[in-house]
């Protein structure tokens, strides 16, 4: 246990996600300094009680770090070792000797070693107080925090000190400022493949000189937000120009797509052949849900039908539709017949781009997939997330490679031309070789589009089981594993389209949407960027009124009988917050 101590309740969750990254293994706590003083307090005197000897208190009370707010100033002290500490007026009397960084131990790169504590004091600059929530206050809290984990560790994060899951909306914002500052027009026509040429770590560090009228052009602003990504956020030039990138991209993409009167539309199916180990999302198996399927379509069309007349009332029309889940296609094709026949019937049609997460091969049958092209759909995925066998039984699927194979041909045989294929890097006891061997089993499929995932750990996941039993050896992600797939979907034709990043992410990396000219999704995209509207439907599914900058929410329950039960007071929220 790393514990964290402030004393203040400010940027909690900041010192929690930078910590957890330089050590993902282990469990990580941010106390108020009140409340870790009770705590120690209690664990001193139950170890006087067992041991009558104070020294013994046990390892998991003491403070990795701890962290004290002052108007003008934040001290902090790192202990490297084992010293039990915290800060007092004392420890802010900090010796050259103290704020010397602890050296590295060359044979265990980023294992914590005993060594003398790092302190550092930030001096706030005028007008600014420490004491108070502020970007000034946040950024250099997060610029110190990370340098001395790095320091102590040995090691760097590709992100740098980003914590957050959408770096390429602070990229966009940053594209659009210097289209702004440059007197540019709008880039949604421009091709970000021809004028802004990926970058990797040969590229300069830092952001470019504000621009002067006419200097515009898309290469400069992609190098402007990928120099603030390096220069504020500690971010790596490769994974920076990345971002900014992708960011130019989506520009284009989504340039016909109608915020204003536009929303997308997610219906979601929450029951799966099987629950995957490392699978979070609200989904159940459908050999125990079978004889309630056709109950929960009853609720989804009672939902579906006041969303869309609500929609309709508002004057808006979906710009795409999104059928996931879960695995979409364990409904019968008799029960997807009914479901895409209401969606038809409901909103009348007119969207740019439907699709509908097929998943997982064991699931997807001739039947299902003619169903599902005579409704039009345009865009669908068959996901095998690895293409090694004894990975998918470990993971708990019970499909093999060649059903994999299979269902992508049957689909290419049935006419779907957008077939999107989902890998993961950073399965339980895959290797890189391996991850060679899946991009080159993809490649040979030559599937539209492909996503590459960063494993993320989830606690609702029985995969926090497995590491508990098998160890963290076990889970790798590496440069190298991403360079193989990002290489892979470059054989293809692919370029990067969309990318989005998730708490406990494996290897601090990213997961990252690939796809052929034309073949993007832009659903993905709209949902990570958060500036369009969604009306989500069906358990599980979250919906966001945008406004102005402004997003609002709305769950609906994650539980089958919660939602059944509960349907009408779903969407009376649903019309509250679009009605606002």
């Amino acid at each position: 246990m790393l514990n964290a101590i402030v004393n203040l309740d400010l940027y909690r969750y900041e010192i929690h996600a930078l910590i957890q990254a330089f050590y993902p293994e282990e469990s990580v706590k941010v106390w108020l300094e009140s409340d870790w003083e009770s705590g120690r307090k209690t664990a001193r005197q139950k170890t006087v009680e067992a041991c009558d000897a104070e020294q013994d208190v046990p390892a998991d009370s003491r403070a990795f770090l701890c962290v004290h707010y002052f108007p003008d100033r934040i001290e902090l002290r790192l202990n490297a070792g084992d010293e039990d500490s915290q800060v007092t007026d004392e420890d802010s009397q900090v010796t050259a000797e103290d704020s010397q960084a602890p050296e590295k131990d060359a044979q265990t790169p980023g294992v914590r070693i005993p060594q003398a504590p790092q302190a550092r004091t930030l001096q706030a600059p005028e007008g600014i107080n420490y004491t108070e929530k502020s970007r000034t206050c946040k950024t250099a809290l997060k610029h110190a925090i990370y340098e001395m984990l790095s320091d102590l560790t040995g090691k760097t994060l590709p992100w740098g000190e980003l914590i957050g899951v959408r770096p390429t909306k602070i990229a966009m914002t940053r594209i659009l400022e210097y289209m702004d500052a440059a007197g540019g027009t709008d880039t949604s026509e421009n091709t970000a493949d021809a004028d802004a040429p990926e970058k990797t770590a040969d590229a300069p560090t830092t952001a470019p000189d504000a621009p002067g009228k006419a200097a515009y052009s898309p290469e400069k602003a992609v190098e402007y937000a990928a120099g603030y990504l390096m220069q504020e956020h500690l971010v790596s030039p490769g994974k920076a120009y990345l971002a900014a990138n992708i960011a130019m991209r989506e520009r284009q993409i989504l340039s016909g797509i109608d915020y204003q009167n536009g929303y997308s539309l997610y219906i979601g199916i929450p029951f799966c052949p099987t629950t995957c180990l490392y699978c979070s999302f609200p989904s159940y198996s459908i050999e125990g849900f079978r004889d309630r399927v056709d109950e929960y379509l009853d609720a989804l069309e009672k939902e579906i039908r006041a969303g869309a007349q609500m929609m309709q009332e508002l004057g808006k029309k979906p710009d795409t539709v999104y059928i996931g889940g879960g695995t979409p296609t364990t409904l019968e094709p008799d029960q997807m017949d009914r479901l895409l026949t209401l969606i038809e019937e409901c909103f009348a049609g007119g969207w740019q781009e439907f699709t509908v997460e097929a998943g997982r091969p064991d699931s997807i049958t001739q039947e299902k997939l003619r169903v599902i092209k005579q409704h039009g759909i345009t865009r669908i995925s068959v996901n095998p997330q690895t293409m090694k066998e004894e990975t998918l039984r470990l993971i708990g699927r019970r499909h093999s490679v060649q059903d994999v194979i299979d269902a992508f041909y049957l689909a290419r045989a049935e006419g779907f031309d957008n077939i999107n294929m989902d890998l993961i890097l950073g399965l339980p006891e895959e290797t890189e070789e391996d991850v060679a061997r899946t991009i080159s089993e993809i490649v040979r499929l030559s599937p539209d589009s492909l996503t590459v995932h960063s494993l993320a750990l989830k606690r609702g996941s029985r995969m926090q089981e497995w590491i508990l039993k098998n160890g963290w050896k076990s889970l790798r992600n590496t440069d190298e594993a991403v360079r193989i797939a990002a290489e892979g979907a470059a054989a293809m034709g692919m370029e990067p389209y969309y990318l989005y990043r998730q708490k406990n992410i494996s290897g601090n990396f990213e997961n990252v949407g690939y796809a052929k000219s034309g073949k993007a999704g832009c659903y993905n995209i709209l949902i990570m960027e958060e500036k369009q509207s969604i009306l989500a439907l069906g358990a599980g599914s979250v919906s966001k009124a945008v406004s102005n900058g402004t997003i609002i929410r709305s769950d609906n329950a994650k539980d089958i009988a919660t939602y059944l039960q509960n349907i009408d007071e779903m969407i009376e929220r649903k019309k509250r917050i679009f009605a606002e």
